[in-house]
């Protein structure tokens, strides 16, 4: 197959949370562990640092990644979802997985991946992980998709694991309590390996401090013992925690590890993550008259840092192209918009996009008004169109919308 047909096929044919929500997501573990198996188990050859949490886990990978590579190592680096091509989600020192090897794998597989059902994260996850240990990397920095107990990336075993903080998301999968979701993002603390914790709450704390207890890992709250950070190129508000995560698990590395980073490294790498990582869709600017922002902020924790960074602008009318997916609860996440904006509603190019007159008649009864489009490109045009110099253009709601414009 093509390059493109093993897209095809990968999208297609099998589960794909991405494209289709609920449907793909598995329960367990027990095909990941049946696939590695079956591949060698290339997670035993790579040395790890294991990220989660609700939001920040894609800025903090980018982020290590970015320093580690000014320190000169090879840095693996596995993220989802992608904005615009698959192989966004692997890389090697910011360049992407050939499509080449991407091709290679699933044809020599594809009947083992048929036979055992293997969903589509499953299999990203064996191929990121056979692709590392065949480039032979220093270091792997491996997001978590979704949660962390059940979480296909939960088979590695760590240097350090890392989780970012915890918000209301994916409720009907992690509970629908901050309590029991950072019950679920906890499964990631392994026995007697280092933990950092970005931020954290009087509900999340007690589950933190009991886990790593249970697992007898040393603990660090990044936010009480991180005092001062260093400039970055990623500008949004909420960068400010992720930095002081990821300045933590640095001097995790350093105090636990052969992995050594010095402040040069820190300075430099938090200064240019976008270059050397290729991270794209945070608090990204697109233009500057009108000032143009877009960002994947897409829950009640997310959104509220960014709306709140977009009222210290300066500007006469405010635009917000907005779509989202159809599985948001929107009674939580519409009440944070300003009703002083002009709303261009438009529904993401995928199977789990809402209707977005589905999403402006749900806008309208909190007061958000504006008129409905048939894509997210026509929507951002006419924002383009109607917005004056003097305005401000934000693009959002969901992380597809902002690889629609990118």
């Amino acid at each position: 197959m093509t390059y493109q047909e093993t897209l095809d096929w990968l999208f297609n044919q099998l589960p794909m949370y991405q494209l289709q929500g609920a449907s793909a997501y598995k329960k367990d573990l027990t095909n990941v562990h049946i696939l590695m198996d079956y591949l060698g188990h290339p997670e035993k050859k790579l040395q790890c640092i294991h990220v989660a949490g609700t939001n920040g886990k894609g800025s903090c990978s980018h982020m290590l990644a970015s320093v580690l590579q000014e320190a000169g190592y090879t840095v693996g680096l596995y993220t989802s979802p992608h904005l615009k091509d698959f192989r966004e989600r692997i890389k090697i020192n910011g360049v992407m997985i050939p499509e080449d090897f991407v091709c290679d794998f699933v044809n020599q597989h594809q009947s083992f991946f048929e036979a055992k059902d293997m969903s589509f994260f499953e299999m990203s996850v064996g191929l990121a992980f056979d692709y590392f240990a065949k480039e032979k990397i220093d270091i792997a920095i491996i997001e978590v998709g979704m949660g962390g107990r059940l979480d296909a990336t939960n088979i590695i075993l760590p240097l350090v694991s890392v989780i970012t903080n915890i918000g209301l998301d994916h409720t009907q999968f992690l509970g629908n309590t901050l309590a029991a979701i950072a019950s679920e993002k906890a499964g990631i603390i392994k026995s007697n390996i280092p933990v950092v914790i970005g931020e954290f709450t009087t509900e999340t704390q007690p589950v933190f401090l009991a886990k790593a207890k249970e697992n007898q890992s040393d603990l660090y709250f990044a936010s009480d013992l991180i005092a001062t950070t260093f400039p970055s190129d990623l500008i949004g508000d909420y960068q400010v925690h992720n930095k002081k995560t990821v300045i933590q698990t640095l001097t995790v590395l350093n105090q636990h590890t052969a992995f050594q980073t010095t402040e040069a490294h820190w300075k430099t790498g938090l200064s240019q993550v976008v270059k050397n990582t290729g991270l794209q869709g945070r608090w990204q600017k697109l233009n500057e008259l009108p000032k143009t922002i877009c960002d994947t902020a897409h829950n009640t924790h997310g959104l509220t840092i960014v709306l709140n960074q977009i009222q210290k602008e300066s500007f006469d009318q405010l635009h917000f192209v907005l779509g989202v997916v159809n599985d948001k609860d929107l009674d939580e996440v519409l009440p944070l918009f300003p009703k002083k904006a002009e709303y261009y509603f438009c529904k993401p190019n995928i199977p789990r996009g809402l209707e977005a007159t589905v999403l402006a008649q749900k806008a309208a009864q909190f007061g958000l008004n504006g008129k409905i489009y048939n894509s997210v490109s026509a929507a951002y045009a006419k924002a383009k169109q109607n917005a004056q110099p003097t305005d401000f253009i934000y693009v959002g709601g969901s992380t597809f919308v902002v690889a629609e414009i990118l």
